[in-house]
């Protein structure tokens, strides 16, 4: 039985903690996206979550926890990276992979976990309320626009037992995930937290590509093609594409998503703030809206180059993938 859209009252989390107890699912608000929870040790939880999004079984999930004392009770050993990162930026959008305690249940996949403590006042409201590590991938068909909305679930998972309604996301992109297991950290996912904040108080990290071998299966969101629209997306370099694309398209066939004041005429529009925060925040919900006008394809101009518009680029070009 679905429950749908609650709110995220007293009554929503109380209801919200007894299905996570019961092992069944719920999604949930983060600052970041809309997570599908389920009780992190649970082998019949989390294949729920991997049967409900048609997840691979090789991708790894994210446990969320509602303090840093909860998350070193999850690791082997909390490294001097992971206490500082910890302590500047939780609670907050950065995930740390740590090697995984070794009293934790053996669920398979890669030594290591990949844990955050979520800045959501309802995430952190749900965490204390069922008081269960939470894994919570986005709540949303694998490979597909992750949800910054309640709306946006129950769009891409109508069977999903209940979402609790926080309103929009305030970061709109998934969390940052750093590997603290390797001296320097290395970086597996860009994401809401910038690089430029990371080494600020950690110093050097490592990239993708830069000599770690098995970075691939430590954390989520690093498959070839993932955070998809329904239209076919395409990154433009050029922005006189856009508009000769737009003059050669059929009316209402074309999407175009651009950081620029000027668009061509002829297609659906998505103009998005030129600050990466911003643009970030919004990222999502307009590949929501151009799959909601019904194009059959977008044109998404390339976002500039520099560290801060990093987690754009990675999401568009895997969003672009065939």
């Amino acid at each position: 039985m679905t429950d749908g859209v609650v709110a995220a009252d007293a009554a929503g989390l109380r209801r919200a903690a007894e299905l996570l107890r019961q092992e069944s699912v719920c999604a949930f608000p983060t600052e970041t996206v809309y997570g599908l929870g389920a009780h992190a040790f649970s082998a019949k939880a989390v294949a729920e979550v991997y049967r409900l999004k048609r997840r691979p079984s090789w991708n790894p999930l994210i446990v969320h926890v509602a303090s840093t004392a909860d998350a070193e009770a999850l690791a082997h050993e909390w490294p001097e990276a992971a206490r500082l990162l910890a302590d500047r930026f939780w609670p907050g959008p950065l995930s740390l992979v740590v090697e995984r305690a070794h009293h934790l249940p053996a669920v398979g996949g890669p030594p290591t976990i990949a844990i955050r403590v979520p800045a959501h006042p309802v995430a952190l409201a749900l965490l204390r309320e069922c008081g269960l590590p939470l894994a919570a991938p986005s709540a949303n068909r694998s490979e597909s626009i992750s949800p910054t909305t309640a709306q946006h679930v129950i769009r891409s998972l109508p069977d999903v037992p209940l979402v609790l309604d926080g309103g929009p996301c305030r970061f709109g992109i998934e969390s940052t995930v750093v590997d603290v297991t390797v001296a320097p950290p290395r970086l597996l996912r860009p994401g809401a937290l910038s690089l430029r904040a990371i080494r600020d108080v950690v110093g050097p990290l490592q990239l993708p590509g830069q000599g770690f071998a098995g970075a691939e299966v430590r954390s989520p969101g690093l498959a070839h093609r993932h955070y998809a629209p329904r239209a076919r997306l395409h990154l433009v370099d050029d922005p006189a594409v856009l508009a000769a694309t737009a003059e050669d398209a059929d009316p209402g066939t074309l999407g175009i998503l651009t950081h620029r004041s000027t668009a061509p005429p002829g297609a659906h529009v998505e103009l998005l703030s030129a600050d990466p925060l911003e643009y970030a925040a919004d990222l999502y919900a307009a590949l929501h809206r151009l799959d909601d006008a019904g194009v059959a394809m977008i044109l998404a101009q390339a976002p500039p180059a520099g560290d801060d518009w990093l987690a754009i680029r990675d999401r568009l070009t895997r969003a672009s993938a065939r």
